[in-house]
């Protein structure tokens, strides 16, 4: 006779269906009180600032509060700059001889006047772009550098009453204005201009910056000298996250090294090569280029008073005055767009919806229901 043996049910606590409801409820509560606390989903909100974490858990962030600032914002940026003459320039000497005088460093020199001496003779500046290549006299060629040597006689005088047109061609008028300036230097009137006697600058009126050679020096064997013009400007090698502040004719404020402030204008800027050129691994990375900006002063005479020297640069930009300030750091995006902060209010928060103004610096200009002194939450 066949036993049947009854099937023991598994040991432990016998789970009926009300049990199961019960134990889910006493799950749901606390995740409910969560998300309360956090406000994470009640506040619809995110912090801008907060970069996202790949991976691991993300550790807490701790809050703190600052007060609504009240005062100035601007989006200028300061950089540093060098105060110096301008547009410097080697002068490279003509023809041969030996060099028997030399300007004072310093000097200023007008168009018609001496610039060095070799072999006795006086070398005379004149204004002018195109160096001179050859000897300008009685049949010559036709030549922009006739014409430049014209403009010249024109303005130190020397073609007075002679009707000199101011062209290519080498006429008789010509020669009488090369004679004439030929006497106003004491030396013979031969009516032709010879290679060296003259160097053509583009400056209105130069200032002797360096000299390259010494009394006794044969010409040829390096510059004579490097000259500037008579302005003192500003050069500033931004950073390249920087050059889209430096605007053509953008105004800036220098702080010279005597503490006073002058005006500029931005008047140039110029593509050349970095600093550490050569210094590279052999794939161009010592070799990249830099933009090197020049500012005029609108202040000569204080200027000159602080020297060549290093300044502080400041690139005017957008600013704004008796603003609601505060931290970037503060601002939440909100889901429905727009920003919002979190105003403390006794010993709970609410989230106030703000317009934004200026930003700069890490600041942001507010408005929109806020004063100076509320103090609003921000990350610690």
């Amino acid at each position: 006779m066949t036993t049947n043996t009854p099937t023991e049910a598994p040991a432990g606590p016998t789970t009926t269906p009300q049990g199961r409801r019960r134990k889910r409820r006493t799950i749901v509560v606390p995740l409910v009180l969560t998300a309360a606390i956090t406000g994470a989903a009640v506040l619809g909100v995110t912090r801008p600032w907060e970069q996202r974490e790949s991976g691991g858990v993300k550790p807490p962030v701790e809050f703190g509060t600052v007060a609504v600032q009240k005062g100035s914002l601007s989006s200028g940026i300061q950089t540093a700059g060098t105060l110096g003459y301008d547009d410097p320039t080697p002068v490279v000497a003509a023809g041969r001889g030996t060099v028997t005088w030399l300007p004072a460093v310093g000097a200023v020199i007008e168009p018609g006047g001496k610039l060095y001496e070799a072999d006795g003779r006086s070398v005379v500046l004149m204004r002018g772009s195109r160096p001179l290549w050859r000897d300008l006299g009685p049949g010559v060629a036709e030549g922009p550098d006739v014409e430049q040597l014209k403009r010249n006689l024109i303005r130190l005088g020397h073609a007075d009453g002679l009707g000199l047109a101011v062209d290519e061609k080498f006429t008789k008028g010509t020669e009488t204005a090369v004679k004439r300036w030929q006497k106003s230097l004491g030396i013979k009137q031969t009516g032709t201009l010879t290679l060296g006697s003259v160097v053509m600058l583009p400056q209105e009126s130069v200032r002797v910056q360096q000299l390259g050679v010494q009394l006794g020096a044969p010409l040829g064997s390096a510059s004579v000298m490097t000259v500037s013009g008579t302005s003192l400007v500003v050069s500033v090698r931004p950073a390249d996250n920087q050059l889209s502040r430096f605007k053509p004719a953008g105004k800036v404020e220098v702080r010279l090294s005597d503490g006073t402030t002058v005006t500029g204008r931005i008047r140039s800027l110029i593509r050349g090569a970095s600093d550490g050129q050569g210094e590279g691994d052999g794939a161009g990375g010592g070799d990249q280029q830099k933009t090197t900006v020049t500012v005029a002063l609108d202040d000569q005479g204080q200027a000159r008073k602080a020297g060549p020297s290093s300044v502080v640069v400041t690139v005017v930009g957008d600013s704004v005055s008796d603003a609601l300030i505060v931290p970037v750091t503060a601002l939440l995006a909100l889901d429905g767009g727009g920003y919002g902060v979190k105003v403390v209010d006794g010993t709970s928060t609410r989230l106030v919806k703000v317009r934004l103004g200026l930003i700069a610096d890490a600041q942001a200009q507010i408005s929109g229901g806020l004063k100076a002194g509320t103090q609003v939450v921000v990350p610690k």
